[in-house]
């Protein structure tokens, strides 16, 4: 096999020969390395091929591997699918998330959400994935965790955000990521099925989440929510939109 199996194979074997609690760590190093290299080989083949197109020996040979190890690590080409497009969607988000950081307007952290996910096919992805849990629901509770996580920390960016420059949101944080979520996936799984470009599906999507919040031009230190838009724009005086 490959010269970097072989020597995992070795500092793990070496491990073994010494000290227990090294060895567990070694152990559980070389299995950690194994399984991001089966991610990585998988989400790539995946993407080109579809699951149907991509067999098990193709993720193994792209991840210098042997096919054992992925009915090892992951049970079953179903089950490594679903996890790949979970891992995927998730550092999707950290990328939105950090792209966001920069925006000084609600207006530019809108636009950086709806430009950086809409500018890989990892949304389409994760959606294969949701609609092979309908068949297989033992993979479900990855997906909902993975669900649960893009709410979760997408609640704590933006609310970081909003308190930090002092915006005016029209929703509460929880609110606005799993509106966010929900429509940057119907609006991409769409756009995909319709055959639309990124720039056709990046426009529909900030016309479909509108305006999130506004710049406040008064305490601009503390974290203002307003339960609905209606209310919003009840008291918006003395405020600039974004």
């Amino acid at each position: 096999m490959a010269p970097k199996m072989v020597s995992e194979s070795a500092e793990t074997a070496q491990a073994l020969a010494g000290d227990p609690k090294h060895a567990v760590r070694a152990t559980r190093s070389a299995g950690r390395q194994m399984r991001s290299r089966l991610l990585d080989g998988a989400s790539r083949l995946f993407k080109e091929r579809g699951l149907s197109g991509t067999s098990i020996s193709d993720i193994a040979a792209a991840a210098d591997a042997f096919p054992s190890q992925i009915t090892y690590y992951f049970r079953t080409k179903e089950a490594l699918f679903v996890e790949t497009a979970c891992r995927d969607m998730l550092y999707l988000a950290r990328a939105t998330e950090q792209a966001a950081l920069q925006a000084h307007t609600p207006r530019d952290y809108t636009h950086a959400l709806a430009e950086t996910v809409t500018a890989t096919d990892s949304v389409a992805f994760f959606a294969e994935a949701l609609t092979l849990t309908r068949r297989r629901q033992d993979l479900a509770p990855l997906v909902e965790r993975t669900i649960e996580r893009l709410h979760s920390e997408g609640a704590r960016a933006y609310a970081s955000q909003v308190e930090r420059h002092g915006w005016r949101s029209l929703r509460a944080p929880e609110e606005s990521s799993r509106r966010f979520w929900a429509v940057a996936i119907g609006v991409i799984v769409e756009g995909y099925a319709m055959g639309r470009a990124a720039e056709q599906m990046r426009g529909e999507l900030l016309r479909s989440l509108g305006e999130q919040a506004t710049t406040s031009a008064g305490d601009s230190t503390r974290l203002r929510l307003v339960g609905n838009p209606a209310s919003a724009s009840d008291s918006s005086e003395g405020e600039t939109s974004s």
